[in-house]
């Protein structure tokens, strides 16, 4: 029986899978690209507030997290975030800068899936949609049955991402896969996901205040919103700070960045002898927030302990830490070093960006990289 035969099937229609679908296209491959839901890019339309913070103008292997943090390196210099604003502007997609190099459509994340779309179409990419991958099976060349048929290729690449976001169809399908053809794995854990607490740190009568704060866990630090929430915090600096925290460990937040909280309420008592401490903080941070801090020693405001008991988990977790262990990876071309044919990208690897596009920028990059190399 004669089955469709292509020289790459990329399995999974995110980011990544887009991206290295296109550029194997470009080099003249002939590229099957399959996702199980009903529609690619699923996560890209949802992102940013469906504007899509598809990439960050400071995009560098610094602000990636990985077992190995050079591994991301080789994809992050080929292909920069200077060359996916270039792709977007060639598209004629207006977008705006934000906050800390944050890159978003003016319009609408459903541009930015026409524009993968366009490109995959332009060079004759086979998309299909509601195809789920039920066996990979490998001899002199991959087949790979779907419950609409099966499939022949040289190829293959792991494009289905990691756990976060399950309702979104994420699964552990590129990890399951990956273990069978016996590449290993890092320890995962959600990231950029809520933290909760519990009393005396807890105070759902904050739920909704926020305040800019500088959130550390070891030696790692950011400066953005905090916000509470009825079962812990949230916000930028959380969700940042929560990629680095594991169960366990303590994070300091100071609720006062740039301000000696002993020297501002010595002189604000000074000048109002007769306010209450919580009156003085107000002038600070919001009120309900200088009211649940009022017993707080001053030091204490710049160094707040505490000790989360959980992550809100992978459902309300913007990526996945960990993944498939670079060290079976080619960092030049995403292959399998021991499963010749076998590539990974995107999410389902152990790379993790920081929040505001770094992700994307990754998916673009590794994706871009495995094209060049199918």
């Amino acid at each position: 029986m004669n089955r469709p035969t292509f020289d790459v099937v990329v399995i999974g229609g995110g980011a990544a899978g887009l991206m290295a679908a296109m550029r194997a296209g470009q080099r003249g491959r002939r590229v099957l690209l399959l996702d199980h839901a009903e529609k690619v890019g699923k996560k890209i339309l949802i992102s940013g507030g469906g504007r899509c913070n598809f990439t960050n103008t400071g995009a560098a292997p610094e602000r990636f997290i990985s077992a190995n943090p050079h591994f991301c390196k080789s994809a992050l210099a080929r292909y920069t975030q200077h060359d996916f604003i270039a792709l977007v502007d060639k598209h004629g997609i207006a977008w705006h800068e934000k906050t800390l190099g944050q890159l978003f459509c003016d319009g609408s994340a459903r541009q930015i899936v026409a524009m993968l779309l366009a490109e995959c179409a332009a060079v004759s990419v086979d998309v299909r949609v509601a195809h789920r991958v039920t066996n990979i099976e490998r001899s002199d060349r991959f087949r790979v049955t779907t419950d609409q048929g099966a499939f022949e290729a040289t190829a293959v690449v792991l494009a289905t991402g990691g756990l976060s976001i399950p309702k979104m169809g994420a699964s552990g399908f590129a990890h399951d896969w990956a273990r069978r053809f016996g590449l290993k794995m890092t320890q995962t854990r959600p990231g950029l996901v809520p933290l909760t607490l519990k009393a005396p740190e807890l105070a759902p009568e904050l739920a909704g205040v926020s305040l800019d704060v500088v959130a550390r866990c070891g030696k790692t630090s950011f400066r953005e919103a905090m916000l509470f929430t009825h079962r812990g915090l949230s916000g930028p600096a959380v969700l940042q700070i929560s990629s680095y925290w594991h169960p366990g460990e303590q994070i300091s937040i100071d609720l006062l960045p740039g301000v000696d909280a002993a020297q501002f309420l010595k002189e604000r008592h000074h000048a109002r002898p007769k306010a209450e401490r919580r009156t003085l903080l107000a002038e600070a941070m919001p009120q309900r927030a200088a009211q649940f801090f009022e017993t707080v020693k001053p030091e204490q405001l710049n160094d707040w302990r505490i000790a989360p008991t959980g992550t809100e988990g992978y459902a309300k977790a913007e990526v996945t830490v960990g993944g498939i262990d670079t060290a079976g990876l080619s960092s030049q071309t995403m292959a399998a070093r021991a499963v010749p044919g076998l590539f990974a990208i995107g999410e389902a690897v152990d790379v993790t960006g920081w929040l505001g596009g770094y992700n994307f920028q990754w998916a673009w990059s590794s994706g871009w990289a495995a094209g060049e190399a199918l």
